[in-house]
């Protein structure tokens, strides 16, 4: 496992991130500590996790087993803005909901502060000076060590690192956005801030979702039962079938699977190695369900795709561009 600086921060994590969305719910907690020995032993140091999850649950089963481990030797990320509870305050980046939810969360967790403290959603509702005074503040009390946003438009992110600036009050260090071979739109926009900023880039769902995990192929007319994409439209999330069995999708994985074949990885071995090798990202998110997940998941470090490889699969998963990027691309190649 290789190390790499969040962002313009000083702060090493590993090239892999653990995601405990599951732990606790679809994962118990036995194969959830599984898990999480197998990445510890493997080199990893970065976890993430949410107070959402599993309602609260991930985050306790993660604090259970962080009792058997040098708390120092992890850097422990979580979220705050999902609703934890019934009150019209339990939801959001109010300063009241900020200060209860971080209770909360280090009292799951069983630590006395957080690595990394994201914004899980962007809040249209609260003043962002409301919402960053606060968190400045947790960082001078040291509950919280970095700041990180997910979920949140460029406009909004670039305000927010303006702000906090303007006040000297500690600003975003990394963001966490969706980010894969097939939802490239992070790069137009939001990329570019944090390359111009210094921010670090955490993409989630690097397989999104199952799509790019092998297990779905051309010819097929619908997901394997049981699966996330299968369950996607009932649960009204986009990773639906309906919303990318498309044919750019289908060029897609025949390339994954052309250069999977190539270089003897599998499928999820290479949709998440291009991530590690994209420019401006730190560290994908990988979530798994099972240990068997997760061992294939981990087969993505310790090798490299060639730069013909990464060219050929950028390519064919580039998307076209909407104005104003299509036409501020063909004008500025004219310079």
């Amino acid at each position: 496992m290789e190390y790499r600086y969040l962002g313009r921060t000083g702060l090493k994590v590993s090239e892999i991130c653990l995601g405990a969305m599951h732990f606790g719910g679809e994962t118990d907690e036995e194969t959830s500590v599984r898990v999480l020995d197998a990445f510890v032993d493997a080199g990893g140091t970065f976890i993430d996790t949410a107070d959402v999850y599993g309602g609260g649950a991930s985050e306790e089963v993660l604090g259970r087993w962080l009792k058997g481990r040098n708390r120092d030797d992890l850097v422990i990320a979580t979220k705050v803005w999902g609703r934890t509870g019934p009150g019209p305050n339990d939801v959001g980046l109010s300063r009241k909901h900020l200060r209860t939810a971080v209770e909360a969360s280090l009292r799951r967790l069983g630590t006395d502060h957080l690595d990394l403290y994201y914004t899980h959603v962007y809040d249209d509702a609260t003043p962002l000076e409301e919402t960053l005074s606060t968190l400045d503040t947790l960082v001078t009390e040291g509950k919280v060590r970095y700041l990180g946003a997910s979920n949140v438009p460029a406009w909004h992110l670039q305000k927010a690192i303006d702000v906090a600036d303007r006040h000297g009050w500690a600003r975003y260090d990394a963001l966490q956005p969706l980010y894969n071979l097939l939802d490239r739109e992070t790069e137009w926009e939001l990329l570019p801030v944090c390359r111009n900023e210094g921010l670090g880039v955490l993409p989630w769902s690097p397989l999104r979702a199952g799509w790019l995990s092998g297990r779905i192929r051309r010819g097929m007319a619908a997901p394997p039962p049981g699966t996330r994409v299968a369950l996607a439209a009932g649960r009204g999330h986009i990773e639906s079938w309906e919303n990318y069995a498309t044919e750019r999708t289908w060029r897609v994985l025949d390339e994954l699977e052309a250069v999977a074949a190539e270089t003897g990885h599998t499928v999820a071995q290479v949709a998440v190695r291009w991530l590690l090798q994209a420019p401006g990202v730190t560290a994908p998110i990988i979530g798994p369900r099972t240990f068997e997940h997760f061992t294939d998941n981990l087969g993505a470090v310790g090798w490299t795709l060639t730069a013909e490889q990464q060219a050929r699969l950028t390519a064919v998963s580039g998307k076209p561009k909407v104005y104003p990027y299509d036409i501020l691309e063909t004008l500025l190649q004219q310079r």
